[in-house]
Formats: C-alpha cells, sequence, structure tokens
C-alpha cells in the first residue's frame, strides 16, 4: 500500500500536475539523498513518452552550492528540457543559488528563442510527501485555489488569529498581485512547488505575533516540528522580536533573516489550500501548503507579485488552526475553511 501511494504520487506529479506527454524532454535535478524521487520522476517521464535526463547536483561541485554550476547550465542548454524538476535537499546558504538558477534559465531561454519550460519545484522533498500531498486530488485543488483568490484578490485586511497566540492583521497593495499555485503547470513557463495548494502576495504591511510550529529553509530539515513554537513580533512589516523556549533556535532565525538585505522584512502572504494535508509534516514544502496561512520573511518573489525590492533570503513559517476574516468576513474557523 505504501508503495502504491508512492507510485501513485509520482505519477501525479509527471502526468497530471506537469502534463508530461510524448512531445517533451524532462530534465530532473537531484541529488543523493533524494535519488530515490528523482530516479522515479524521471522513469514515469519516459514511461509517459518524453525523453528524460537526470542530473545529480554532486556531480556538478560540492554542497552546499552558492552559485549555479555552470556545468548545470551547460546541461540545460544542450538537452533544452522542456520540463524540468527541482528534486533535492535543502541545504543552508542555497536559497540565492536556486533563486538565481530560475532567473539563468529564463534568460538562457530567452537567448535560444525557446518557449520557458514548465517547472516543478521538489525542495526538500521526502517519499512522506510523495504519499501524502502529492496524492492530492489536483483539480481540486485547483479549484479551491481560485475561489479563495477570488474571496481575497481584492482584500484591503485580512486578520489571522490562532489557538497557540497568532494575532496579527495584513494590509495589502491593490499594485500587487495575488498568484494562485494551483498544482496544473500545463502551460510554457508555469512555475510552481510540489506538492503544491496555496495563493500568495507581498503584503503591504504585517503587524502583530505569529507564532510558528514549522520554519522554513535549512529549519526545515534541522528542526522539523518544533517542540516548542517560534513566537515572532512584527511591527509595519519588519520582525521586531523573536522568542522561543529554546532560545538558540529563535538566536538561530533571527541572525539568518539578519543576515541578508531585507531579510527581517515580510515578503510573502499566503493561505494555504491543500485540504489532503491534514498535519504538520515537519517539512515545509507540504506544510505551508496546509489549509491556512503561513508568512514568509525575505524576498518577495518580485517577478510574480510585482513587488519591487528583493532579499537573498525567504524564510516561511507556518502557524496551524488558524481563523481568517478577509474585511472581517470570517473564510477559516480554526483551520477549516468556511466555503
Amino acid at each position: 500500500m505504501t508503495e502504491d501511494k508512492f507510485n501513485q504520487g509520482i505519477s501525479n506529479a509527471v502526468r497530471v500536475c506537469m502534463n508530461v506527454h510524448p512531445d517533451d524532454k524532462v530534465l530532473v535535478m537531484t541529488d543523493q539523498k533524494t535519488l530515490k524521487i528523482g530516479s522515479a520522476l524521471a522513469s514515469e517521464s519516459e514511461a509517459a513518452g518524453a525523453f528524460s535526463r537526470l542530473v545529480k547536483l554532486e556531480d556538478l561541485g560540492s554542497r552546499p552550492m552558492t552559485e549555479v554550476p555552470p556545468a548545470l547550465l551547460d546541461e540545460i542548454a544542450g538537452f533544452q528540457p522542456t520540463v524540468t524538476f527541482f528534486a533535492a535537499d535543502g541545504q543552508e546558504g542555497e536559497v540565492k543559488m536556486r533563486m538565481d538558477l530560475s532567473q539563468k534559465i529564463r534568460q538562457l531561454y530567452s537567448e535560444l528563442d525557446l518557449p520557458f519550460p514548465r517547472h516543478g519545484h521538489m525542495i526538500g522533498i521526502t517519499a512522506r510527501l510523495i504519499r501524502e500531498g502529492m496524492t492530492a486530488d489536483y483539480h481540486e485543488v485547483s479549484r479551491l485555489t481560485y475561489e479563495i483568490l477570488n474571496l481575497v484578490k481584492d482584500a484591503q485586511k485580512i486578520a489571522v488569529t490562532s489557538q497557540k497566540g497568532t494575532d496579527i492583521t495584513a494590509t495589502f497593495n491593490p499594485d500587487y498581485k495575488w498568484v494562485p499555485s494551483h498544482g496544473l503547470y500545463h502551460t510554457a513557463g508555469d512555475w510552481g512547488n510540489l506538492p503544491e495548494g496555496e495563493i500568495f502576495t507581498c503584503p503591504d504591511t504585517v503587524d502583530g505575533v505569529i507564532v510558528a510550529d514549522v520554519l522554513g529553509d535549512y529549519f526545515s530539515p534541522k528542526y522539523g516540528v518544533l517542540d516548542s513554537p517560534v513566537s515572532i513580533e512584527v511591527k509595519n512589516g519588519l520582525v521586531q522580536a523573536v522568542s522561543c523556549e529554546d532560545q538558540a533556535i529563535a538566536d538561530e532565525f533571527l541572525a539568518y533573516l539578519n543576515s541578508a538585505e531585507n531579510g527581517l522584512r515580510v515578503g510573502e502572504f499566503a493561505i494555504g489550500t491543500n485540504t489532503a494535508v491534514k498535519e504538520l509534516s515537519g517539512n515545509l514544502l507540504q506544510d505551508e501548503k496546509i489549509p491556512g496561512i503561513h508568512v514568509a520573511f525575505g524576498n518577495p518573489i518580485g517577478y510574480q507579485t510585482g513587488a519591487d525590492w528583493r532579499s537573498e533570503v525567504h524564510v516561511d513559517v507556518v502557524p496551524v488552526k488558524c481563523t481568517i476574516k478577509v474585511d472581517g468576513d470570517e473564510i477559516m474557523k480554526d483551520g477549516i475553511f468556511s466555503t
């Protein structure tokens, strides 16, 4: 049964989410830790009739990688994939490399005068996530994502509380876009995380306290679901203080945000829409899709949201069992959508 779920999740990723077909060329970027999943994605792509190629990061340079390996860009330029997967472990300091990789691929394809590839980003993917979040009905995830998008796209203010003490109010800039991450990436240039299911934007301001059980970036594989949640005080969109019963984690988190320009600034406000995710796994890739909200500090993903600033860090934080009110109208109570 476990293997059946794994195979179902891999098939979903390749055939449903990315719509791989015989005209495609699929490049899977993986690493030693994630090799079973990377190999399965490549094999399933071949089974769907596509050409596939697997590249392992450790064969291209030492980890953690702070720059995009030239050999990887050479591989992409030579193979010219129509679909790419990045299915690898997330290591400390590699966020900049992954952000630069996306930009360099777009630049390369512009120079080659080719349509941008469809991309499935699976940073930190594990077999558990393949069996859980990746086995969702992605047509239903897409439907719900757009339903929630319609409820929030013109919002001026969203208030969020949680049983553990989250109490924030976010305001929004009408010039910034809400981006639906629906999980069905069938058109050239489409990009999304897998497992998927969220809508996100860059907020104008966030004020209040976020009590998070999971932290993103390298904190996710390092700490998983936190034994004691981290409380983050935010004012005018900037982190003011961080506390935790394990103060070493709070200090490490704050130091990491301080390591980059705009790292203390709220760059993302998002609502998870994957109802197949029932509990925290400790892995951000899936946990940020759990119905509720998450907030990220640092990079605002400006090429999608329209925000005109950037940062070289992007660290998500996930509270649970949220109640969400959009301009006073409740759309979620204790983690359950009201729609």
